[in-house]
């Protein structure tokens, strides 16, 4: 690992750590990562965020453990930099087992309530009644 590895770079990796090897703990994860990362340079506090987990968890999971992240960054700590990955994998992990994916499970985080009928509108004036058709086909399968 010679380039600069970014914040989402690490949870990219523990979430695949996880897949691979759905047996192990976050420990053993935790411990796996360090492995690969020690002696690599420090992810940049500029970039200390995880954008794709918005659609999977409220910020304040997701984000549990950022707080934890930068100060492993500034100390130049990598067992404290993936334990602070592995909060908020795991906040994500279990915010999903409880609630489903986010935006599934009540009209409060819906992301579509109150453009559904907006979006039908437009789609219905824009596209051609046989793409419609094809669409809801498709998305019927």
């Amino acid at each position: 690992m010679s380039q600069q590895t970014t914040v989402a770079d690490l949870f990219r990796r523990a979430q695949a750590l996880r897949q691979e090897h759905s047996e192990w703990s976050y420990k053993q994860v935790g411990e796996q990562m360090v492995k690969e990362f020690s002696g690599s340079p420090m992810p940049s506090l500029l970039t200390l965020t995880i954008p794709e987990q918005d659609d999977r968890a409220p910020e304040e999971d997701w984000t549990a453990g950022l707080p934890i992240v930068r100060r492993g960054i500034q100390f130049q700590d990598w067992k404290e930099i993936v334990g602070g990955i592995l909060l908020s994998l795991e906040q994500t992990e279990n915010y999903e087992r409880e609630r489903g994916p986010e935006g599934d499970h009540d009209d409060w985080h819906n992301r579509n309530v109150g453009i559904a009928d907006a979006t039908a509108k437009g789609v219905g004036k824009w596209m051609p009644e046989e793409l419609i058709a094809l669409a809801e086909k498709q998305s019927k399968r």
